[in-house]
């Protein structure tokens, strides 16, 4: 998604969510300031309906001490932050809810409440979890994937993965995104296994098995993001210098690539973790008002893909 002249980059995700009605999101305790007034700044600018699910007596604490309405969210009482996930879960489970937002939690609790067994949002897809990033140097949004839930992701693990990012991309609208499989050199060699599961994930595409996505790799980070680095190693690739998603061998590459282009680049990142019933919104305490504005954004349109994918099967 390129953004139009004088807009940002989030921005234009939020301008398609004002063609659609605001969706029903039940957050997992949010108890602390930033994460109950990003549920209500979210609900302030249209996106969602909030339903707070925690202490109540401690939300209105929360709420009185930084002047924050609580006039548009419903509260649905639960003694602690264990007991607040797997009610925020239930209530999506039950039908109550179309989005699962993060308070102020431990992402470890509550992706336990998710993918427990028997009570959880579990589908036959792996989860795993997308950075949307505004990157100021990039002409477009960049989803960086998976940098923080799956460690050491097997092969299978990736085009699960990958599948989530590009079922993502295009419920942003873009029609084919490009995916970028990061190594450290752009050639397959037998002793990096990041080279060989890039070679396979490509093939994969090719035969089927991923769809949806124009895949290339392995591809350093180099000549994936820039078409001259790429033109001088010889690449011809419809992806390098263009990729709307790049997928990165492991978590802590992942993670080290995310927070570098935050912090260095001064990009804005939203969080979002896919592949389970529902779209679940990923924030930390330190993301800015425009990046928690933005993950809901995501999460909304997401939400309403799922919803019209459902109605088709129907």
């Amino acid at each position: 998604m390129t953004p139009t002249p004088g807009t940002g980059k989030y921005e234009e995700v939020l301008a398609r969510c004002r063609r659609l009605e605001p969706v029903v999101a039940a957050v997992a305790h949010p108890c602390e300031e930033t994460a109950l007034a990003g549920a209500i700044n979210a609900a302030d600018a249209g996106l969602i309906k909030p339903i707070l699910v925690g202490p109540i007596a401690k939300i209105r604490e929360v709420a009185n001490q930084h002047a924050i309405s609580l006039e548009q969210a419903r509260i649905v009482d639960a003694a602690h932050s264990h007991a607040a996930a797997a009610k925020a879960v239930e209530l999506v489970r039950q039908g109550e809810a179309e989005i699962l937002m993060k308070g102020s939690l431990h992402s470890d609790e509550l992706l336990a409440a998710v993918i427990a067994k028997d009570t959880g949002l579990r589908t036959g897809r792996r989860v795993s979890h997308v950075f949307i990033m505004d990157v100021p140097t990039y002409h477009k949004v960049l989803v960086v994937t998976d940098a923080a839930v799956n460690i050491a992701p097997t092969l299978e693990d990736k085009v699960d993965i990958v599948q989530n990012a590009i079922d993502l991309a295009v419920s942003l609208g873009i029609r084919k995104p490009k995916v970028a499989i990061l190594a450290a050199v752009e050639t397959v060699n037998s002793k990096m296994q990041a080279t060989l599961d890039a070679a396979a994930l490509c093939k994969m595409a090719d035969r089927g098995q991923i769809k949806d996505g124009l895949l290339d790799g392995p591809l350093a980070f180099d000549n994936a993001i820039d078409k001259e680095a790429a033109h001088i190693k010889g690449i011809v690739s419809a992806v390098a210098g263009d990729p709307d998603i790049l997928l990165v061998p492991d978590l802590e590459s992942g993670n080290m690539l995310a927070k570098q282009l935050t912090f260095l680049a001064n990009a804005d990142s939203a969080g979002l973790v896919l592949g389970a019933r529902v779209p679940i919104v990923l924030t930390s305490r330190a993301d800015s008002v425009r990046s928690r504005i933005a993950s809901c954004g995501v999460a909304v349109l997401v939400a309403h893909a799922r919803r019209q994918q459902l109605q088709a099967a129907s």
